[in-house]
């Protein structure tokens, strides 16, 4: 097991070398429609072999490794809610980014389930300790009548869609050398604007997975949205065991339908962090464990789930949970 790095944004030559500096060699990009800044890549189209090498090469001349795109480069609830003349081009699309993936040495292709406007929060303010923002979903506060796209969705005609993307991809993410990672719906409820959130539970990712059984496709243990589902997240671990491709951890308090993001060591939050990586362990786990969403914190003016210094407390923190469970560097 090891600590990396995700980023949303394009990186810099600055921040790959701040990353170097706290040891780590894993970095992973999270591409998306982002309103702040620009994207860590295009989103809507396939990226191309010159594409993912040139942002490739830049991380690599910092002495990292681009281990993961998180995002596909067209979201899957775009996908999955498209015409099926529009979807045919996106699936496309996604294939040709898998095969340049793998002419490109990149082993893994994240997909997400969030619905198209990315993760659901009610407020990103909520103050936590020392008054660092984090933030915060209460369904009481979401307006029931807003539809995320032009018209509700029944949940049959996704899944159908969904099994189609994985008849699709998976046969070249397989000859590519590529394995994909789902990652839950964040916040994990039944619907959300109109769209249910497929990835909601312990039951839809086993269906997920049963779907088109294949070694190239796994899961993205994203800690908060298995917390505020209100799993126990050892029992995950060990349901999934080697399905787990790698590890977002992140620390929640309370479950669907209100909770709050905080810190990784607050002992309010939902569970604990070091026996969470004692089991990770247990199961044979050997990947990449990310910094995920924390509270903003004084001196950080830039959003992107948190901050630079609550990420680097991380780790911090990930790094000395991994030297009191392995002293000798065998996690």
């Amino acid at each position: 097991m090891r600590v990396g790095w995700g980023s949303y944004r394009r990186v810099s030559d600055e921040l790959l070398a701040y990353v170097a500096q706290l040891g780590i060699k894993d970095v992973t990009l999270t591409p998306w429609r982002y309103e702040a800044f620009e994207s860590s890549m295009p989103v809507g189209t396939s990226w191309s072999f010159d594409d993912i090498t040139s942002v490739r090469d830049r991380i690599e001349r910092a002495g990292l490794r681009l281990y993961a795109f998180e995002t596909l480069p067209i979201p899957l609830y775009d996908i999955l809610t498209a015409s099926p003349e529009v979807r045919a081009d996106q699936l496309e699309a996604i294939r040709t980014t898998i095969r340049n993936l793998g002419r490109a040495g990149i082993p893994v292709q994240g997909y997400s389930g969030h619905h198209p406007k990315g993760v659901g929060r009610t407020t990103r303010t909520y103050p936590v300790r020392g008054g660092a923002e984090a933030t915060a979903f209460d369904l009481e506060d979401v307006d029931d009548g807003q539809l995320v796209l032009d018209r509700e969705y029944a949940e049959a005609e996704l899944w159908d869609a969904y099994e189609e993307f994985l008849e699709s991809v998976i046969p070249v993410a397989e000859s590519s050398g590529v394995t994909l990672a789902g990652h839950p719906s964040d916040p994990p409820i039944e619907k959300l604007g109109g769209l249910p959130m497929l990835f909601r539970s312990v039951e839809s990712f086993r269906r997920a997975m049963d779907l088109v059984p294949s070694d190239h496709h796994g899961i993205k243990l994203g800690m908060g949205c298995w917390s505020e589902m209100g799993e126990d997240l050892p029992e995950v671990i060990r349901a999934f065991g080697e399905k787990i491709v790698y590890v977002h951890y992140r620390d929640v308090v309370g479950t669907v339908p209100s909770f709050y993001e905080t810190f990784i060591d607050d002992p309010d939050s939902n569970y604990d962090e070091f026996e969470v990586m004692r089991a990770l362990r247990d199961v044979g786990f050997s990947g990449v464990m990310l910094p995920d969403h924390v509270p903003m914190m004084v001196g950080d003016d830039n959003w992107e789930y948190g901050s630079i210094r609550g990420r680097t407390y991380t780790v911090g923190y990930l790094n000395g949970m991994l030297r009191a469970l392995e002293p000798d560097g065998s996690a």
